[in-house]
């Protein structure tokens, strides 16, 4: 594609982050490559972070050019993103949303720009590959990137570019975005899957492209873990109240994990209830000693446990919505 052409392009690049100190500068510093081939705005938007990544990032917009620095005083991502729009929307074409917890190619912010113009889509979305540092972090990117932890989600184990309902968020035209409303704020998670519904709803298109993609680096422990799927099942149930958007088929066997668990507390008056708890955990087991085994992956069996933490989680978060009966009036 023609440079001046994607060079003319307007694009409005937002870091929402929170507590990111670790993360932040390497980051920015990645993306300045990407923001001397464009017409682009970078803006990090802080929800309140506590460990020095506001100082971080005032200090990095004196010496990026274009960059700037908003307070997110709502903390989480979706309105981030949409005050980001908000302030500075108007003079761009496209948003383009990067994770504080990735890292990207260096080219990554322009094929999504020549994506976007030779496909003519309002939302350009990527394949996310998971990878880990420390023991428990490895085997959790181990997990996530297997069907035990993804079900198979095409933008987690990455396929053909193609028209979709859903993928992890890159890029979005902004005409688009402001004329859905933007993110729905009440969304602490999930935000992306639901804006895609009313996106996909409202009749504009969303495009997966092979050229490019980023890599995630998961939570390192298990609580973090555990907070951050029960939040995406949260997000899935309001998802489903606001929608009545029934989950896919890949998240219908994870959905019935922790009912599953609390009826094998049954066991102690029948046996029998503990038997579907008892074979999830060993098909989970069963599947990270098969990675062990088949793939030479040493982290196969704590993989399992992740997967077992990711599943509970993402189970009990959704229940936990959908039986709240405040919520269900409130999303109703």
């Amino acid at each position: 594609m023609n440079a001046d052409a994607v060079a003319s392009v307007r694009c409005l690049i937002v870091i929402p982050c929170l507590n990111e100190a670790p993360y932040l500068e390497h980051l920015v510093r990645q993306l300045e490559p990407t923001l001397a081939g464009l017409t682009a705005t970078l803006v990090v938007v802080d929800g309140g972070s506590s460990d020095g990544t506001r100082d971080i990032a005032r200090r990095l917009a004196v010496a990026v050019p274009n960059m700037h620095v908003l307070d997110n005083p709502k903390r989480i991502q979706s309105a981030a993103i949409n005050l980001a729009v908000a302030t500075f929307g108007a003079e761009h074409d496209y948003l383009i949303r990067i994770d504080a917890h990735g890292t990207y190619p260096d080219d990554y912010c322009r094929v999504l720009v020549e994506e976007a113009l030779e496909t003519g889509a309002d939302s350009v979305v990527v394949a996310m590959q998971t990878i880990g540092f420390g023991t428990f972090q490895k085997a959790t990117a181990v997990a996530q990137n297997s069907v035990l932890g993804n079900g198979g989600a095409k933008h987690r184990v990455g396929a053909e570019s193609h028209w979709t309902d859903h993928g992890h968020h890159a890029l979005m035209r902004i005409a688009a975005f402001r004329a859905i409303g933007g993110y729905d704020e009440a969304f602490t998670a999930n935000e992306d899957a639901e804006y895609d519904y009313r996106l996909h709803r409202a009749g504009y298109r969303v495009w997966m492209t092979a050229r490019t993609s980023m890599v995630y680096y998961p939570r390192a422990s298990a609580l973090p873990l555990f907070r951050q799927y029960f939040g995406y099942g949260r997000g899935r149930a309001r998802n489903f109240l606001k929608h009545r958007s029934r989950p896919s088929v890949r998240q219908m066997l994870p959905l019935m994990v922790a009912p599953v668990a609390v009826g094998a507390f049954l066991a102690a008056i029948n046996w029998i209830a503990a038997v579907p708890f008892v074979l999830w955990a060993a098909a989970c087991m069963g599947y990270g000693a098969w990675m062990a085994l088949s793939q030479r992956n040493p982290y196969g069996p704590l993989a399992a446990v992740s997967a077992m933490i990711m599943h509970f989680a993402w189970s009990a978060g959704f229940w936990r919505e959908v039986l709240d009966p405040r919520q269900r009036r409130a999303l109703a």
